[in-house]
């Protein structure tokens, strides 16, 4: 492909991109095709000859597009949000036109230099202290992938400062914690560093967050068996409910220990902190005040496209003590001389992606006071669905909505009350969990139309309702609300005639 080429090649793939979102609210939510459709229809070898481009172009529209589940629909109400601005579309064009490993400053000095910007521009959005910044020389941010590596890169970094601080200390005898709501990410955490994860329990009666009185517990008992907690993984927005960890009680806990990291997963909810009106709820002062480490997603709820993950440090070293691999032909005299970061030495691959120009285009545009409206109009749209939950007999919500995230279920309904009175609580639990699957089941039935997943929470089965995608309205919730409550009727109706039946 010669310029000219790609120029007519671009000039159309934008004009289909920018048709596809003029007719996104027209597809449905879910991909509606069946596992295999690709593998059966694409030959099994590549083409020996080249193709023609505008036939490869054409069978991204015929081919590609009917497998894709269209994230940013504004039906889409499960998970939580993947970003993808249109900014962000143009910031990751760019960035692919002069691609580059970045593994170092002098590989491209702009793909470093503006990473350490755009991660001090996103701690001071979101009110993170000085000591996080870049500029401060001793904290500072990185772009990872996903929230889950930033994870792993944390108890990597968590290992070392604890062996270099305790150095008999065994490995086997280190101890990952987490609580029974942290993602799934501390035990992949600790499966790829071979070592033991410990989930504390949370309680209903605490919104399913960690009180600090559980964590010295448990320190207690494991110090007693000669268990060495190391790390302790705290939560702002889980993802099955959104709770949040009570950081500020943990914080107090982890002083007379010095020597666990915590650090402070927020993969969701974070970006919320950009309006201060959250940073309470986000626990913004414990994380200043305690953690050494935090992250949050910002291609979730962030405006910016798959993949930008942000991690904070309060001290650079404790990274680069741990992942620093620096062979000859990688030394450069400006890295010697400590003129400049080498981020390859702060994650743990060598390359690195162009992530941040996508970030500088998109905070560039929505500015601060855009960025903010983005929020608000979520957690607005998600209060305006919990009222209708509210004022529904049908439905209950099973946790206090966090942010931009509603979790409920049916209630049983009034005719079976006499049937199934003198039943104890997990017998009671288990029936309800019966009609709230069957509930489920019928809304998935219509995932061309709304998309919503469900979780546990302690043995109760719950759905959740997360808003978040950029063109999502009052209109989307409201058509929503119909539908879940036609599902509720006919799940209930069947579900009483199974039981009469039996």
């Amino acid at each position: 492909m010669d310029i000219e080429e790609f120029r007519k090649a671009g000039y159309q793939a934008i004009d289909r991109i920018c048709d596809y979102f003029a007719s996104l609210q027209e597809r449905p939510v879910v991909s509606q095709v069946q596992p295999g459709y690709l593998v059966d229809a694409l030959p099994s070898s590549p083409p020996e000859a080249p193709e023609d481009f505008s036939l490869i172009a054409d069978d991204f529209q015929k081919m590609i597009l009917p497998g894709i589940t269209n994230w940013q629909h504004p039906n889409f109400f499960a998970y939580f949000p993947t970003a993808c601005s249109l900014e962000g579309i143009i910031g990751d064009l760019y960035s692919s036109s002069v691609s580059n490993p970045g593994f170092n400053w002098l590989s491209s000095p702009a793909c470093t230099e503006l990473e350490q910007v755009v991660m001090d521009w996103c701690a001071k959005l979101i009110g993170l202290g000085d000591h996080f910044l870049n500029k401060s020389g001793v904290g500072g941010g990185v772009i990872q992938t996903t929230a889950s590596e930033a994870c792993i890169v944390v108890c990597v970094a968590a290992r070392a400062r604890y062996v270099r601080e305790n150095p008999d200390v065994k490995l086997e005898d280190l101890v990952i914690y987490t609580t029974t709501q942290t993602h799934s990410l501390g035990v992949k955490a600790g499966l790829v560093l071979g070592l033991e994860v410990r989930a504390l329990p949370v309680k209903p009666e605490d919104e399913y967050g960690l009180r600090g009185e559980t964590l010295r517990q448990a320190l207690v008992e494991d110090h007693a068996k000669g268990k060495r907690p190391f790390v302790f993984i705290g939560t702002v927005g889980t993802t099955s409910s959104g709770a949040v960890d009570n950081l500020e009680e943990i914080g107090e806990v982890l002083q007379d220990h010095p020597s666990i990291w915590l650090h402070v997963d927020s993969a969701w909810a974070g970006v919320a902190m950009a309006c201060p009106e959250y940073r309470a709820f986000g626990k913004l002062d414990a994380i200043n005040k305690h953690a050494e480490s935090y992250d949050t997603n910002f291609h979730k709820w962030g405006l910016v496209n798959f993949d930008a993950s942000m991690l904070w440090v309060r001290s650079r070293k404790n990274l680069t003590d741990a992942l620093d691999v620096t062979p000859e032909f990688l030394r450069t005299k400006q890295h010697d001389a400590g003129l400049v970061v080498d981020y390859r030495n702060w994650h743990l691959g060598l390359g690195r992606r162009f992530r941040s120009l996508k970030v500088w285009f998109v905070l560039r545009r929505y500015g601060v006071e855009g960025f903010r409206k983005h929020i608000r109009e979520g957690v607005e749209l998600n209060e305006y669905f919990a009222s209708l939950v509210r004022a529904s007999p049908a439905f209950e919500l099973v946790t206090t909505p966090s942010l931009a995230l509603s979790v409920f279920r049916l209630t049983l309904p009034s005719s079976a009350t006499s049937e199934l009175e003198g039943k104890d609580e997990a017998s009671m639990r288990t029936i309800q969990n019966e009609l709230n699957r069957a509930f489920h089941t019928r809304v998935s039935a219509h995932s061309d139309k709304i998309f919503l997943t469900q979780t546990m929470l302690n043995d109760t089965f719950c759905v959740r309702f997360a808003v978040g995608a950029q063109r999502t309205r009052k209109e989307h919730v409201d058509a929503a609300w119909e539908l879940i409550q036609e599902n509720a009727r006919g799940a209930t109706e069947e579900w009483l005639q199974q039981r009469t039946k039996a």
